[in-house]
């Protein structure tokens, strides 16, 4: 599926600096069949720097996903903010090889930014989402409680003063030269 509503018209427009905004929601990102957030709430605003020969996009998403937490599935709101900045070239053919710099036909009036917003913000998201309650100690979750009891416990220190003295001999070994 095509995000027409993200195609960027640069004909007509005047050289210098233009302005975008944008809302993104779940339904952005469903588009792209990506469904790890419950929850999108992220403003998207693009500055189209036109020049002569070439296009600047500067694009900032700031805003919240909701995303479930990897330790106890709790989900939560992620403040996010990702930028890109991409330049767009002309020439004799489509080109989108280069993260960063975008060749489109020499004729194009407009330009699709939907691909590189979605990697934008899918590339910002945390490797590891972890739900602040988690890291404050405020989280009240059984799967939080279930960790915490599998956690191995301070017996270990008396394992090791416990050792078999069979094992004893054989630490001679190594100090014995």
């Amino acid at each position: 599926m095509e995000n027409k509503e993200y195609r960027i018209p640069f004909a007509g427009l005047k050289q210098g600096k233009h302005k975008f905004e944008f809302d993104l929601d779940k339904t952005f990102f469903e588009s792209f069949d990506y469904n790890e957030f419950n929850d999108v709430t992220l403003k998207l605003r693009v500055v189209l720097n036109r020049m002569s020969t070439v296009l600047e996009f500067e694009m900032t998403a700031t805003g919240l996903v909701n995303v479930n937490c990897d330790l106890t599935n709790e989900s939560y709101d992620q403040p996010l903010e990702a930028d890109l900045e991409l330049l767009v070239k002309f020439g004799q053919e489509y080109n989108d090889d280069d993260d960063e710099i975008l060749i489109i036909p020499h004729g194009e009036h407009q330009v699709n930014i939907a691909q590189y917003v979605y990697e934008m913000i899918v590339l910002a998201v945390p490797s590891k989402l972890i739900h602040p309650g988690v890291t404050d100690g405020t989280l009240d979750s059984k799967a939080l409680k279930k960790l915490e009891e599998l956690q191995p416990k301070e017996n270990e220190q008396k394992n090791k003063d416990n050792i078999d003295p069979r094992w004893d001999a054989l630490k001679n070994l190594l100090t014995d030269k």
